[in-house]
C-alpha cells in the first residue's frame, strides 16, 4: 500500500485523534517553537473525559492550559525544564518537576524509566517519499516519537523542512491532523542596561574561534552584538535565538 493511501486512511479531526487518550496515560507535548497547538486544543477538550493524566514537555513556547487549578485531577503536568506558562503550577504544587540534564532527557524515555503513551507532535507535511520534516523543534521529540505506543501529528504547512536526522515516515505515524496556522514564537526579552553591562565583560573573554552555547534570555543576547568583530565562531547549542542571525549572517 502507498503512503498516500496510509495517509488518508490516518486523516482526523484534532478531537477524534486524541480520543486515544485514556485515564491514566502519560502523554508527551513537542516542546519549544513546535509545540503543536492544534493538538493541545484538543486535548482541554477532551479534559472531561479522562482522569490523571500526565503531561511531560520540556519549555513550550505556546500555551499550556493543562495546568490551570480548574483542570486539576483530569491533567497533571510533568516539568523537565520550567517556563513561565508553568511555573505558577509548580509553586502551587499542581505541577511536579524532575531536574535533569537535556542530553539526559531521551534515555528516559528509551530505557522505560518514563514510559510514553501518547506523543503529540508537529511536522511539515510529508514530501514525495512520505517523509515529514520536525522543522525547528527536533530536540528529544524524534526519540519520543519513536519510543510512544501512539503518535499523533499536527501536519502543519507553516513547519519548515529541516534536514538532518529528524524526520519521520508517514507509516510511522497513527494519526494525522493537517494544520495551516504560525508556529509559535519565542519574544525577543528585554535587554536592560544590566544586561549589557555583563555583556560587555562577558564578551571581553571571547576570543576568535571560540564556540558558543547561548542558551535565551536578556544576558545572552546582550552579548552577541558585542561579537561582530569576531572570526570563526562556531555555535553548538540546544536552540538558536534571534540574536545569533546576524553573526551568522555575517560568517
Amino acid at each position: 500500500m502507498s503512503w498516500e493511501s496510509e495517509y488518508a486512511k490516518k486523516l482526523q479531526t484534532p478531537d477524534q485523534a486524541l480520543s486515544c487518550i485514556r485515564s491514566g496515560m502519560r502523554v508527551y507535548i513537542q516542546p519549544g517553537c513546535a509545540e503543536p497547538e492544534t493538538l493541545v486544543e484538543a486535548l482541554i477538550r477532551r479534559a472531561p473525559e479522562v482522569r490523571d493524566v500526565e503531561i511531560v514537555h520540556m519549555m513550550t513556547m505556546g500555551v499550556a492550559p493543562y495546568v490551570a487549578p480548574e483542570i486539576t485531577g483530569h491533567f497533571r503536568h510533568h516539568v523537565v525544564f520550567i517556563d513561565p506558562n508553568v511555573r505558577d503550577a509548580i509553586n502551587d504544587g499542581r505541577a511536579d518537576y524532575t531536574p535533569i540534564y537535556l542530553s539526559d532527557i531521551k534515555a528516559l524515555f528509551e530505557n522505560g524509566e518514563m514510559p510514553l503513551d501518547v506523543a503529540l507532535i508537529e511536522v511539515s507535511p510529508p514530501d514525495s517519499h512520505g517523509f515529514c520534516s520536525f522543522g525547528v523543534g527536533v530536540d528529544t521529540t524524534l526519540t519520543a516519537a519513536r519510543c510512544a505506543r501512539y503518535v499523533v501529528a499536527q501536519m502543519n504547512d507553516f513547519m519548515p523542512r529541516t534536514y538532518g536526522d529528524i524526520f519521520i515516515h508517514v507509516n510511522d505515524i497513527d494519526a494525522v491532523v493537517e494544520s495551516s496556522r504560525p508556529l509559535c514564537e519565542l519574544n525577543k526579552p528585554a535587554v536592560t542596561d544590566m544586561h549589557v553591562a555583563i555583556a560587555r565583560h562577558v564578551a571581553g573573554l571571547i576570543e576568535d574561534g571560540a564556540v558558543l552555547q547561548t542558551g535565551i534570555g536578556g544576558s545572552p543576547d546582550g552579548v552577541l552584538p558585542f561579537l561582530t568583530d569576531r572570526k570563526d565562531l562556531g555555535v553548538h547549542s540546544e536552540l538558536v535565538s534571534s540574536g545569533v542571525m546576524p553573526l551568522i549572517e555575517r560568517a
